[in-house]
């Protein structure tokens, strides 16, 4: 793996990554007096984070709080946090989770990321300019006054990098699960009730890449054996259980409508 350095000049980032708006290689020539502003409430940047990425040892924990998916050709896993499109329903209006929901590492991590420099063949640290809470005199400061990384820009440096190896075991993980073709597409579905307590009809809500049951049960038994040896195992039950949060999700849905119109309603009063 590259190894995670800072850049002494300023450059350019392209590409597209989620909540990273104006990402640059954090250097001291052009961020030497930015810092973080400690903020109450400091993940209002992820409220159009629906759908997070999710690295495979966080299955076991998030699962008891979000469905995990696999989506697109490369079935990157997801935490699903929402059921419309920039809508994270477990993030309150002062820019705080509500208790008790886990935080994936990728939102943790923000407003830092690595950026590829395939010609030096090594891994750059990239800031978001955007991110409100970088000020200028911020209480973190990425640099010491002689220009070297801050004590809280090298706690920064071994987060991403200790994110970087997750990221790296869960492309692993997923290779594993496509070469025994444990991948099948789902659905998930509500079915609402209509007012006179019949059930309405189906209706679905997303349609994503999961694990079959039916052929990781299929499996030989040595094949399960080496799944239970490697950890495997356990991160694909995380999977299969997280998905009972649809439900949740859904109730969490209709309870926050359910809230707006009384809002609606008191306002107009």
């Amino acid at each position: 793996m590259a190894t995670p350095t800072t850049l002494s000049r300023g450059g350019q980032i392209s590409g597209t990554v989620l909540f990273y708006n104006n990402p640059e290689p954090l250097s001291p020539d052009l961020h030497k007096g930015l810092g973080v502003k400690r903020l109450d409430g400091p993940f209002g940047f992820a409220r159009i984070g629906h759908a997070v990425p999710l690295t495979v040892t966080e299955f076991s924990i998030a699962c008891l709080t979000y469905p995990i998916i696999f989506v697109g050709e490369d079935k990157t896993p997801l935490a699903v946090m929402g059921l419309n499109a920039e809508q994270n329903m477990f993030l309150r209006e002062d820019g705080l989770f509500d208790p008790g929901i886990y935080v994936p590492a990728y939102i943790r991590r923000y407003p830092f990321v690595f950026a590829n420099d395939d010609a030096a063949q090594q891994s750059i640290l990239c800031i978001d300019r955007s991110a409100e809470f970088i000020v200028e005199g911020g209480d973190l400061s990425f640099f010491n006054p002689d220009g070297t990384p801050s004590e809280y820009t090298q706690n920064c440096i071994e987060f991403c990098n200790n994110y970087e190896v997750e990221r790296q075991k869960t492309m692993s993980f997923i290779e594993l699960l496509k070469k025994l073709d444990l991948f099948e597409v789902k659905t998930a579905t509500h079915t609402p009730i209509n007012e006179d307590g019949s059930a309405g009809e189906p209706q679905q809500i997303a349609e994503y890449f999961g694990i079959s049951e039916a052929k990781l049960n299929a499996l030989p038994r040595r094949e399960l054996a080496e799944l239970r040896d490697n950890g495997a195992l356990q991160q694909i039950y995380a999977h299969l259980i997280s998905l009972f949060g649809w439900d949740r999700l859904v109730a969490l849905q209709i309870f926050k409508m359910s809230e707006a119109q009384v809002r609606a309603a008191g306002q107009a009063v």
